[in-house]
């Protein structure tokens, strides 16, 4: 059974050809990628739901999809520009639809939005390269969304905003010392989204890409000394991601197989698509 999966892209045009020029291709594109990688019968569709004159579907068009994935996204929710809130908007046919909903990072925070919570510019800082100790809470244990998961985990992430007030209908999942929901699933209106605010579709080697884009940021606020430690880091990352055997470098750097292992990286996106998306295409076939 061919699994038919939207992916929205977060970014708007000047994202995205921002992406395609620096990192050689844009979010949805990667998304799609370890959708395919983790389901090789999933058929995936890309909208643009950030552009004004984007042909998206309703909400009886958004049926036609056995689930919808949002991505990352260089925008911000609290700026309440047409590109952010056109995808807010959205995100509450997707609800309304009652379609199997999951995102990352700006994905989490869209949904919050769409569902009546917050998002700011986050008062504890940037989180940038590897979100350490993501823990699940109680009401993670035994959730479907992080099953395989152990109850200390670390995982990719980049992100200057998060959610600082949780939509009604919100359960958190999992929390750092940078986020408080890292993790969570929404019930609003018909649909469930289950996201994360870390990026588990990131490889080692795009992370250190897009760490390299900002390296003078990064320095200014700490997380390098200077230049030539930046770079480093970064060709360690993506040595590691190209070798995983290289233990002196995971050593070096507290990497541990929640990070190099690609099916353990990809977790939450294979739970929604085991959990919620094949259930439901199964059930949308026999109807």
């Amino acid at each position: 059974m061919a699994l038919n999966i939207l992916v929205m892209e977060g970014n708007d045009a000047e994202g995205r050809m921002r992406q395609k020029t620096r990192l050689g291709r844009m979010a949805s594109e990667g998304y799609s990628g370890c959708i395919r990688f983790l389901a090789p019968d999933a058929e995936t569709h890309v909208c643009l739901p950030a552009d004004a004159d984007a042909d998206l579907p309703d909400v009886n068009g958004l049926r036609r999809f056995d689930g919808v994935v949002i991505t990352g996204s260089a925008l911000h929710v609290w700026e309440e520009k047409p590109e952010a809130m056109r995808q807010v908007a959205f995100a509450r046919k997707v609800y309304e639809s009652g379609v199997p909903f999951f995102g990352s990072c700006w994905g989490l925070q869209v949904a919050t939005a769409a569902a009546g919570g917050t998002v700011e510019k986050n008062p504890l800082g940037r989180e940038a390269g590897v979100a350490r100790a993501v823990t699940v809470a109680e009401a993670g244990r035994g959730h479907p969304l992080l099953d395989g998961r152990p109850p200390v985990f670390d995982a990719p992430c980049i992100h200057l905003d998060a959610v600082t007030k949780p939509a009604p209908g919100t359960t958190i999942l999992a929390s750092n010392t940078m986020a408080p929901v890292q993790a969570a699933e929404i019930r609003h209106r018909n649909g469930v989204f289950w996201g994360v605010q870390y990026h588990p579709e990131f490889t080692l080697s795009y992370l250190a890409r897009l760490l390299m884009l900002n390296i003078p940021l990064h320095i200014e606020e700490g997380r390098f000394r200077d230049e030539a430690q930046a770079q480093q880091y970064c060709q360690d990352m993506a040595d590691l991601c190209h070798n995983p055997q290289l233990t002196h470098v995971a050593w070096r750097y507290g990497i541990g197989p929640e990070l190099l292992d690609r099916k353990r990286r990809l977790t939450e996106i294979r739970n929604f698509i085991e959990y919620r998306v094949r259930p439901y295409a199964a059930q949308r076939l026999a109807a």
